[in-house]
């Protein structure tokens, strides 16, 4: 049986999931995802770097890198006609596309009933000043984006009228969300399999809590409640893996503000023991 890893270079987190499956007798191989080629009437029918995809058992995602609008919609149709074939990709390509879009991602939290912040998604200054006015602070976030990349927290009226404008210039949405006070802290859960396998209380230096931009991990137990919140999250995209951020409010309420179906684990690892690459591999495994 052989599975691949569809990536752009081989990483930590690719390297510890070859790792794992090469532990568990599975030969498994790297393949840098911007180099598919797809035959129509022809065999293979998919190839990466020169080599078929056909016969592999499972795809796992790393990675779905920037590119152009073409580049970014072949890259997915590729990816579903490949499980159309019957190939398992991990995670799905619905999981993917349902999640890699914030504004998409909040809209089907709230439809199903999960917490989520107050968002406002327009395309228009005079929308986006409302929002301001009605809401007060506001988190400002690129539609797409990881690692707390270019979110800006706004609370002053002329601060954001600049934002919005120079937003405006470059033809950006407006991806607005409520700040909700939470003590410079949250949850990363990271559910696998329809269970939460570790979790950490992430502690940032100012409101961000990305570990990448300075937080620190502490390994946390979660409340049964909280439990429940991320694995009903994982289900409600239907993720074979999710990492899910949940920020509690200095009132105590919870809420979903992200999901990721391609999330990291590095910094998660150092605080737990669990085999996080061994426990999405061994899932993946048994559904193979």
């Amino acid at each position: 049986m052989k599975v691949g890893i569809l990536a752009c270079k081989v990483s930590w987190h690719v390297q510890s999931l070859l790792n794992a499956l090469g532990q568990r007798g599975v030969e498994a191989h790297s393949f840098p995802i911007t180099r598919f080629v797809a035959h129509i009437g022809g065999k293979p029918v998919v190839k990466c770097h020169g080599i078929g995809l056909d016969d592999y058992r499972g795809l796992l995602v790393r990675i779905i890198p920037w590119g152009s609008l073409e580049q970014i919609i072949f890259r997915m149709d590729v990816l579903h006609h490949l499980e159309d074939m019957g190939i398992r990709i991990v995670n799905s390509p619905s999981t993917i596309e349902k999640t890699v879009d914030k504004y998409y991602t909040s809209a089907i939290l709230e439809s199903q009933g999960i917490p989520t912040t107050r968002t406002v998604v327009t395309e228009r200054f005079e929308e986006a000043m409302a929002a301001f006015q009605e809401m007060g602070d506001l988190i400002v976030k690129p539609l797409f984006g990881a690692n707390g990349r270019g979110m800006v927290w706004v609370s002053d009226e002329d601060i954001a009228y600049r934002t919005f404008r120079a937003l405006e210039l470059g033809r950006y949405l407006y991806y607005l969300q409520e700040y909700i006070p939470h003590a410079n802290q949250d949850i990363r859960a990271f559910v696998v399999g329809g269970q939460v396998v570790a979790a950490m209380l992430r502690r940032g230096r100012n409101w961000k809590t990305n570990l990448t931009r300075g937080g620190r991990g502490e390994a946390l137990v979660l409340e049964e409640e909280t439990e429940e919140l991320a694995v009903r999250a994982a289900q409600v995209f239907r993720a074979d893996y999710l990492g899910v951020d949940i920020l509690r409010s200095l009132d105590g309420r919870s809420y979903v503000v992200e999901v990721n179906s391609i999330p990291g684990w590095e910094g998660l690892q150092k605080t737990t023991e669990v085999d996080i690459a061994g426990a999405i591999v061994d899932h993946v495994l048994k559904t193979l």
